[in-house]
């Protein structure tokens, strides 16, 4: 059987286009290397966008942060404590054999005179308020979330009363458990 030979002759130099070079000519760029024309009217459009966009972002900012009116927020805020003091929890006697495991945090307005930082702060008359105020009540009654509220506002009077209300700023409950 013969076998065939072929030969497969390179492309023509110039690709018989009229005006190309006889020789050697460079390849044709793909498509991926082509230059691209340039967009010149919609990328100066997009830059001149983006820069009235920053420029209306940093306006607004400057008023919300610095002019705007009402000026100082912070002055109608409440205040802040400067320190908490927590007690130990204690079980309290409820009425019909029930009891309540209390656990009290007084949140103090200063530290200074005598109380620095709540650590030497008496916490007997703080158990004291708490032993007066919910002792004999039903377990209905310090369960029911107004009522405990009332109840956590009087707590606060009384401390208050032995404290002083420059003190002691509010009374947080850290444990409550009835059974």
């Amino acid at each position: 059987m013969p076998i065939e030979q072929r030969v497969v002759a390179p492309k023509k130099i110039g690709g018989g286009k009229i005006g190309a070079k006889k020789g050697l000519s460079e390849p044709e760029p793909t498509k991926a290397e082509k230059p691209k024309k340039a967009k010149g009217g919609k990328k100066k459009l997009v830059v001149l966008v983006a820069a009235v966009l920053v420029v209306a972002v940093a306006a607004a900012a400057a008023y919300f942060l610095v002019l705007a009116p009402g000026g100082d927020d912070h002055a109608d805020a409440p205040p802040r404590p400067v320190a908490v003091v927590q007690f130990e929890a204690r079980s309290l006697n409820l009425a019909d054999g029930h009891y309540l495991r209390l656990g009290i945090a007084l949140e103090l307005a200063k530290t200074e005179g005598g109380h620095g930082g709540g650590g030497d702060l008496d916490a007997a008359p703080a158990l004291d308020a708490a032993i007066a105020v919910f002792s004999g009540r039903t377990v209905a009654e310090v369960t029911d979330p107004e009522t405990r509220e009332q109840l956590r506002a009087e707590l606060l009077t009384k401390v208050q009363e032995y404290y002083g209300a420059d003190v002691v700023m509010g009374v947080k409950f850290s444990d409550y458990v009835t059974q």
